[in-house]
């Protein structure tokens, strides 16, 4: 059996969402997601998938009666805030707040998919 350390973090995220499908499809096209794998269930809605975001892996799957929906909120470290803040708001998202540089050293932004997961995208500011 592999290390799971070579696969995942010590800490990783797993969401349960109320469209899991939609959820794979926002986290590819708002920051380039890549599909490493996925589980159906027998009515053919997401059981498990993991989708690899740069150099980190979130788990999820579909909200139902075995577990519901839960709200989260995750912190992107992407060094083109803005260029990622536009693509999500394009892939669905709401905006939370728009890309600006903060007193604490970080450039921000935050939005909202349409699972209600809230993203805070952000990067030292140099």
């Amino acid at each position: 059996m592999a290390n799971p350390s070579d696969t995942y973090r010590t800490v990783t995220p797993y969401l349960v969402v109320p469209d899991a499908d939609g959820e794979i499809k926002f986290l590819e096209s708002a920051f380039g997601g890549s599909l490493s794998g996925c589980m159906r269930g027998p009515d053919g809605k997401v059981a498990h998938a993991e989708v690899r975001i740069g150099d980190s892996l979130i788990m999820l799957g579909q909200a139902g009666d075995f577990m519901k929906a839960m709200p989260a909120a995750l912190y992107l470290w992407i060094e083109d805030v803005d260029a990622t803040y536009a693509r999500a708001l394009a892939a669905g998202a709401t905006s939370q707040s728009a890309p600006e540089d903060k007193p604490y050293g970080h450039r921000n932004a935050g939005v909202v998919d349409a699972c209600g997961v809230t993203w805070w995208i952000g990067w030292l500011v140099k």
